[in-house]
């Protein structure tokens, strides 16, 4: 027996607004982040267009080879090839969101890198800010520029670690997210108050990276003593980017935060429930990020490799290899699974 015409139509419509629904809910921060991005490339050409309130600094660089080699250029971008190829951070941000929509609905043995998680949600749109941040600071080169950058910076080296000490802690995925908030905010501030260090030698940059490899170590070799030992890690990490130990010892006033490799250990307080699968993305991530260090370490004035007028210019390089990372690290977050008996 069929069901009158109006009964079938009714029917009809409410599929159809049960799949509008369902896309809406699952699409959402990927229509934000698409809005987000275009409309932070159009208000920045606007606000570009009619001035940015340059400090004196500024404009007097005009015309000389940046601190990251480009030429300084009038226009709304002061380092044309420097701040555009930051869109490489968004494009991957966007990416990320993405493949997170393309998730079947969350069970309890899907990680914190799949679905709708808010964490992973985070990580995705710390990407995307992390471009924004550093495209304000090569393209108005103001201080609010240099303060964005650098703060995008944080909010994105901060989550790997704290995702880490959080497993090994047991936290709430709201407590990660509180606790990734409030250093947020609080840095934000110091930032814009006291400066690059606020005011205490804080390293927060170099510090987290150290945390971060602190904490991968834990979650992939956890052991009672391992745990108490894992701060040593942190020098290993300090020397490869350059800071020897010998230089800590003598600057202790500004290499004191290191006491804080044994962070982790303190927090990692149990064995992880789950693990990774390291082989490709992890080896992949890192290494294009020592790669883009290395390049960037060669996008200095003072450089043989540096051409300030070439269209190639190492600083972009840096950037575009530093987004490749945060993909290949996303990617292998999403491997966690939960350890078998």
């Amino acid at each position: 027996m069929q069901l009158p015409s109006a009964i079938r139509n009714l029917s009809h419509h409410e599929e159809i607004d049960d799949f509008v629904n369902r896309f809406m809910y699952v699409a959402r921060p990927l229509l934000s982040a698409l809005l987000f991005s275009v409309g932070f490339l159009f208000l920045y050409v606007v606000l570009g267009t009619i001035g940015w309130t340059s400090d004196e600094e500024s404009l007097r660089s005009i015309g000389d080879a940046s601190r990251w080699c480009e030429r300084v250029h009038s226009g709304i971008f002061r380092e044309p090839v420097n701040a555009l190829s930051n869109i490489g951070f968004m494009v991957a941000g966007i990416l990320m969101l993405y493949v997170l929509t393309q998730d079947p609905p969350s069970n309890g043995d899907t990680g914190r890198f799949h679905g709708r998680n808010p964490i992973a949600h985070t990580y995705a749109f710390a990407v995307i800010w992390l471009g924004a941040g550093s495209m304000l600071m090569h393209g108005t080169h103001t201080y609010w520029g240099g303060w964005a950058d650098n703060v995008g910076m944080i909010m994105y080296i901060l989550l790997p670690w704290l995702i880490n000490v959080g497993e090994m802690g047991r936290w709430s995925s709201r407590r990660v997210l509180g606790t990734y908030a409030i250093i947020v905010v609080i840095y934000a501030m110091g930032r814009w108050a006291f400066g690059r260090g606020l005011g205490i030698h804080l390293d927060l940059w170099s510090l987290s990276i150290a945390l971060w490899a602190i904490s991968e170590s834990l979650y992939r070799f956890w052991s009672p003593s391992f745990r108490w030992l894992s701060g040593l890690v942190g020098f290993v990490v300090a020397a490869i980017f350059g800071i020897m130990p010998t230089e800590m010892l003598e600057q202790p006033d500004r290499y004191w935060w290191v006491l804080l490799f044994w962070m982790p250990a303190l927090l990692a307080s149990r064995n992880p429930s789950r693990t990774r699968t390291y082989s490709p993305w992890f080896f992949l991530g890192t290494s294009a990020f020592v790669l883009a260090f290395a390049i960037w370490l060669r996008g200095r004035p003072d450089d043989l490799w540096c051409d300030p007028d070439a269209l190639i210019q190492m600083h972009g390089v840096w950037h575009l290899l530093s987004a490749l990372a945060t993909w290949c690290i996303f990617k292998f977050l999403r491997t966690d699974v939960p350890k078998t008996a």
